[in-house]
């Protein structure tokens, strides 16, 4: 009798099926336990701890690095999925994966062959940090258009002088927004509530919205960049979309209109955007992201007043976290159960 009850413990997990087991890299251990929470039935297990994450980021060389990247390594080789940023050999240890779940809407860090040409489902955060982004472009032209930034720069001399600023209002004029998935879409809704006139540009084919009152697809941007009182670029970066907006488009900028960068800095020409503001051409612009990253000293964009740059930053906000986990949450338990899975990314579009 007790042997035959040692059988079936010993026989249980073929019966049952074995855990689905989850490696995570990147996440604090609040956030891990809420993803145990959400799927009781998956064995989540830190591939490398918070803390050692961030040293073995800074210092990859260094003897803890190496010591955790050999434990990473060892977790994942009979994972069945992995949270976080995978490098290459994260892929080629992990021979079990299914499914690879980054913490960021971009995944071009990710486009490894071994990633690309295998059967494991990718899937992003995408949405995670749109509306953040969103009100940063739009935080961005507003500081141009009311000038902000030179009444944030005087008031430091305490200056009150009222006198004609040329200030401009949004409403009425033309938005054109390159890319329209989730930051896109996000700024649309906000230059539509300016009361703006939008124009989308996108390769997908995209259902109707309110929020948008044109769509065009990317081999056309140059016919609607010259109808622009404000470009936003908001597109992933992709092969197909890497340098998109270079000279020629900000040629085709309407004198006195404004651009706007906030998703990926390879996808626009950082010396054609100086030689549009050296000619004047543009009121100005504001970019969150640059190529190279971060922006050199001395560079000459950083010479321009009518230029708002931040390091990279907009994708921050009190919402950014607790809707990632919330979909890293959905995520894990769609996971386990066999169900659909949120933000799957097409690998080889990229997107």
């Amino acid at each position: 009798m007790k042997k035959l009850a040692w059988l079936l413990v010993a026989l249980a997990p073929l019966a049952f099926g074995q855990p689905k087991k989850i490696v995570v890299v990147g996440l604090a251990p609040a956030e891990i336990e809420a993803l145990r929470q959400a799927a009781p039935g998956a064995r989540i297990v830190p591939g490398i701890p918070a803390a050692a994450h961030a040293v073995t980021a800074v210092t990859p060389d260094s003897p803890e690095a190496v010591e955790q990247k050999e434990k990473l390594l060892k977790e994942v080789a009979d994972a069945d999925a992995f949270i976080g940023g995978p490098t290459a050999e994260v892929i080629r240890a992990g021979r079990k994966l299914q499914w690879v779940q980054v913490l960021s809407a971009g995944v071009e860090p990710y486009r490894y062959p071994e990633l690309i040409d295998s059967g494991i489902t990718l899937t992003n955060a995408r949405l995670v940090a749109s509306p953040g982004i969103a009100d940063h472009a739009m935080g961005m032209l507003l500081a141009l258009t009311r000038k902000l930034t030179y009444f944030a720069s005087i008031r430091p001399d305490e200056v009150w002088e009222r006198k004609p600023y040329d200030l401009v209002e949004l409403q009425g004029k033309t938005a054109v927004i390159v890319g329209m998935g989730g930051i896109g879409s996000h700024i649309a809704k906000r230059a539509k509530a300016f009361d703006m006139k939008v124009i989308g540009v996108d390769p997908k084919e995209l259902p109707p919205s309110p929020a948008v009152d044109r769509m065009t697809y990317p081999d056309r941007l140059d016919e609607v960049v010259p109808l622009a009182d404000a470009v936003f670029l908001a597109a992933p970066h992709t092969p197909e979309s890497e340098g998109m907006f270079g000279a020629r488009q900000f040629e085709l900028m309407k004198k006195g209109s404004y651009f706007i960068a906030v998703s990926r800095g390879k996808l626009y020409s950082l010396e054609a955007l100086v030689k549009a503001l050296d000619s004047r051409r543009l009121a100005g612009a504001g970019v969150d992201v640059t190529d190279p990253e971060p922006l050199p000293k001395r560079h000459p964009l950083w010479k321009f007043d009518n230029v708002v740059i931040t390091p990279h930053i907009a994708t921050q906000s009190d919402g950014e976290f607790p809707r990632r986990l919330e979909l890293l949450k959905e995520n894990v338990a769609r996971f386990v159960k066999g169900e659909q899975l949120h933000n799957v990314v097409d690998k080889k579009k990229g997107y």
